[in-house]
Parts: structure tokens; C-alpha cells; sequence
């Protein structure tokens, strides 16, 4: 079986249940996205490693990945049923995973930091920005088809930025790269004193 099918030529591709839709179309934007995010998130492992303790929770993350990106592909007048899974626990998952991480760090999550420290970091928060515009597309595809994005996704999405933030952290506190520290976080920071 050939790889191209010619049928993308014109602009549109097709989505579960057989409809075919614009390219530039808001589902199709958001699937691309966190498609992207996947990729990167395939980059930072390939650094790591394949012994690196991170590695089995960025595998669940991808294969979750695909399975989100394949209930959006179904409008929610589709007949035909998705059968592939939903990681339902996938928010979940991120909060223990960032609860676990934080545990282990020296200092606190109070600021907003300039993104960078050493590579790994860097990667994770290049991961947390594209996941950022992945949720600004999911957005867009709710306004359009309010049923196709289930909340389950929206709320794993959302969690994914601050596991991703957290894991540029406890990189750079793991090998003793300093913070480059911006504002402290708005709700960490106190009011000044009425005259």
C-alpha cells in the first residue's frame, strides 16, 4: 500500500466517519497541533534516553496523545463509533506525576521563569508552549462542535503545560541549573500596604 493517496490534493482530508474537511478547518488545526506536540515530545525522549525514569510516563503521554487526537477527528454527528480508548485519568495522572516531582525539588514553584537552563529543559518548555497553543485550537474546535471535544480532554490538555513546566524544573534542579526567574506567580504575590 502506497503512503499518498492524491486525495489531500485539493485542500481537504478526511475525518472519522468519512467526511472530509478543509485543512485550515479548527479540528484539523487542533489535531495538527497536538500532533506537533507529540513529535516534540518523540524529540525530548530520543535526548533522554531510553533508560531515563521519565521514559515510561512520556510513552502513556503519547500513546494518549493519539487516542485524544482520534476522538476529535470524529464530528459529533459522526454515526460511526471511535473504539480506540479514552485516558480519562489522564489529569489525574498529571498531578500525581507533578506532585511527585515538586516532592523532590529544593525550592518551591513560585515564579514565572525565563524558559531555557540546559537542553532538556529548554525542550520541555518548547513541549509546554505547543501544548499551550494545542489548547487555544481545542478552544476553537469546542466553539464549532461543542460535543466532539470531551472534557476529559480539555482537562488532560491544560494539566500537560504545567507537567511540562515542572519537568523543565526538576531538570534544572536535578543538575543544578539555576532559575532564571521572572515575576512571582500572581495569585504568590502580596498586595502592598494601603496609604
Amino acid at each position: 500500500m502506497k503512503i499518498y493517496t492524491r486525495k489531500g490534493d485539493s485542500g481537504k482530508t478526511g475525518v472519522f466517519g468519512g467526511k472530509r474537511e478543509f485543512k485550515d478547518a479548527p479540528r484539523i488545526e487542533c489535531i495538527g497541533t497536538l500532533d506537533e506536540v507529540n513529535s516534540t515530545i518523540g524529540l525530548l525522549r530520543s535526548k533522554l534516553g531510553n533508560d531515563h525514569e521519565w521514559q515510561p510516563n512520556l510513552h502513556r503521554i503519547q500513546k494518549d496523545m493519539m487516542n485524544m487526537m482520534s476522538h476529535l477527528a470524529r464530528p459529533s454527528d459522526s454515526k460511526k463509533e471511535n473504539q480506540n480508548p479514552h485516558p480519562t485519568d489522564g489529569a489525574e495522572f498529571c498531578e500525581a506525576w507533578i506532585d511527585e516531582m515538586e516532592g523532590k525539588m529544593s525550592s518551591p514553584s513560585d515564579y514565572f521563569l525565563l524558559p531555557g537552563g540546559n537542553e532538556i529543559s529548554a525542550l520541555c518548555h518548547v513541549c509546554r508552549t505547543q501544548i499551550r497553543r494545542g489548547e487555544r485550537t481545542l478552544v476553537t474546535l469546542h466553539h464549532e462542535d461543542p460535543e466532539s471535544v470531551l472534557d476529559y480532554i480539555s482537562s488532560y490538555i491544560n494539566r500537560l503545560s504545567d507537567l511540562f513546566f515542572t519537568m523543565a524544573r526538576s531538570e534544572m534542579d536535578k543538575h543544578g541549573v539555576a532559575e532564571e526567574k521572572w515575576n512571582l506567580f500572581l495569585y504568590k504575590r502580596k498586595k502592598k500596604p494601603q496609604a
